[in-house]
C-alpha cells in the first residue's frame, strides 16, 4: 500500500542513536589512554600491590596486605613473596632465606619491603659492631659476602643507613650517634664495594643517628632494634630521585620535559 503524500516515515533516523553511542564510547577510550600515557608509575604500583593483596592472605607473587588483621595501616615491611623493586623472586629467594634463617636463631637480621624497595636490616650490636665502634666484626664479613653475591646479579641502586638509638656513643671516639652512623653505614659500603668488588656507581651512604628508630627508645630490647644497618636495594622508580639524566640547572629553570611539552603546544 503507497504512502499518502505528507504522512512521515518512521524510525529513518534510529540510526543516529547508535552512532552517537559509538562516539560516546571512542571518547572514554581516548581519554582513558590519555590518562595511562601520564601514569604515575610509582604510584600506580602501590595501589596495585594495595588491591591485589586485600583479596586476603598471602598468595604466590604478592606480600602480604598492607593492613594488620586488626584492620591498622602496617608500618613495617611487608615479607618478600613475589618480584619486588624489579628484581626477580629467584634472584631475592636465596639472600630472603639466609637472612631468615639469621633472624630466627640470632634475631640478628631481617629483611622486607618497603615503599623504599627490598630493606636488608642488619642488627649493629649482634652481628655488625663492638658498642661504640665502626670496625666491621670479623663474623659480619661473611654476612655481608653473602648480600653482596646478589647485589652482583641485580642492576639497581642500593644505598646503605646506619641507624643508632638515643643514647650517646661510648668510648668518646665519635662525638655523636651523627658521626657513628654515618661511619658504620660507611664502612660497610666500602666493604660491599672493596673486597667483593661492586660497582661503585650504584651505591651510597647516609648517617641517620638516632632520629629514625624502628620501635620506640623505651627499653634497652628496644634500642638494640633500633641500633642497625638499613642495606636498601631501591626500587626503579625511587632511582629516579638519585639519578638524573639531565645537567645541573639553575634552581626555576624548565626541565627538559617541561620545555618539549611548551614546544608541541
Amino acid at each position: 500500500m503507497r504512502k499518502k503524500r505528507g504522512e512521515s516515515c518512521e524510525n529513518l533516523e534510529r540510526w543516529l542513536l547508535t552512532y552517537a553511542d559509538m562516539i560516546t564510547l571512542l571518547m572514554a577510550f581516548f581519554i582513558m589512554m590519555y590518562s595511562m600515557s601520564v601514569l604515575n608509575i610509582s604510584r600506580f604500583r602501590e595501589a596495585a600491590f594495595s588491591i591485589r593483596s586485600g583479596f586476603g592472605g598471602l598468595m604466590a607473587g604478592q606480600g602480604r596486605s598492607i593492613l594488620n588483621a586488626t584492620g591498622t595501616f602496617a608500618m613495617a615491611p611487608s615479607p618478600i613473596q613475589g618480584d619486588t623493586a624489579g628484581v626477580a623472586w629467584r634472584v631475592t629467594k636465596p639472600l630472603v632465606k639466609y637472612i631468615e634463617k639469621i633472624g630466627k636463631d640470632q634475631n640478628a637480621a631481617a629483611i622486607g619491603e618497603d615503599y623504599r624497595g627490598i630493606v636488608i636490616s642488619l642488627s649493629s650490636d649482634k652481628l655488625l659492631f663492638e658498642p661504640g665502634s665502626a670496625k666491621l666484626r670479623r663474623d659480619a664479613r661473611h654476612v655481608l659476602d653473602r648480600i653482596a653475591r646478589t647485589l652482583a646479579k641485580i642492576d639497581n641502586m642500593v644505598q646503605v643507613g646506619g641507624h643508632t638509638c638515643d643514647l650517646p656513643p661510648r668510648g668518646g671516639e665519635f662525638a655523636s650517634n651523627w658521626e657513628l652512623s654515618t661511619a658504620r653505614a660507611t664502612n660497610v659500603l666500602r666493604y660491599l664495594v672493596g673486597p667483593n668488588r661492586l660497582d661503585p656507581w650504584r651505591f651510597s651512604a647516609a648517617g641517620y643517628g638516632s632520629v629514625r628508630p624502628k620501635v620506640a627508645n623505651n627499653s634497652m630490647a628496644n634500642r638494640r632494634q633500633n641500633r642497625r644497618v638499613e642495606i636498601v636495594i631501591l626500587r626503579p622508580e625511587s632511582q629516579l630521585a638519585y639519578v638524573s639524566q639531565e645537567l645541573p640547572r639553575r634552581i626555576g629553570d624548565p626541565t627538559r620535559a617541561e620545555i618539549r611539552r611548551r614546544l608541541e603546544k
